[in-house]
């Protein structure tokens, strides 16, 4: 009998025990973890940061976090695996925006699309023009815009990610949109 996608894609279970199997020395058991999240965190990165190249490294630098947290005894479970991820993908993602901001000089040229063969050249141009939006906004709205509306998480979940409460994370998105309706953009 042949498997679907759906049948193929580890469940909230299994991730909560490569999670206990990292835990007590398996950390062979990482790669499942990373293997069923991945396209996911990248996706999220990648709405940060604007960047596919940028987010390939936030998601990297984000999974050793994690790795290096699990097998120390890091994650306490109070929140879902996949949750805690996107936790650390959003707070690596948030310190890369402001260590990029720090080093931006007045001569940036402007972003422009990065043609690799891999991605049509239309989600290149969309990801530019989302950057260029999203670019305008401070780093925790940037990051609650990209939660809320382009990952589709509800305000809860949003609020355990970026560990506020879920008023706050209405407050980001309602200044979110002024800032880009100030500007002359919808939100």
């Amino acid at each position: 009998m042949a498997t679907t996608p759906d049948q193929e894609r580890p469940t909230l279970s299994d991730l909560e025990q490569a999670v206990a199997r990292v835990q007590s020395g398996d950390m062979a058991a990482f790669r499942q973890i990373v293997e069923a999240t991945t396209d996911r965190m990248f996706r999220l990165s990648a709405r940060i940061m604007g960047s596919l190249a940028d987010a390939e490294d936030v998601v990297q630098e984000a999974y050793v976090k994690a790795y290096q947290a699990l097998s120390a005894g890091g994650f306490d479970r109070r929140s879902r695996v996949d949750t805690w991820l996107y936790r650390i993908v959003t707070n690596t993602a948030i310190d890369a925006l402001r260590t990029r901001k720090r080093r931006r000089t007045q001569s940036d040229e402007a972003i422009e699309p990065e043609f690799d063969g891999v991605a049509p050249a239309e989600a290149r141009v969309a990801l530019v023009e989302i950057e260029q939006l999203l670019g305008l906004l401070p780093a925790d709205q940037r990051a609650a815009v990209a939660l809320k509306a382009l990952e589709g998480l509800t305000s809860a979940e949003v609020a355990e990610i970026l560990e506020c409460s879920e008023g706050a994370v209405e407050q980001r998105l309602v200044r979110a949109r002024a800032t880009l309706r100030q500007l002359g953009h919808e939100a």
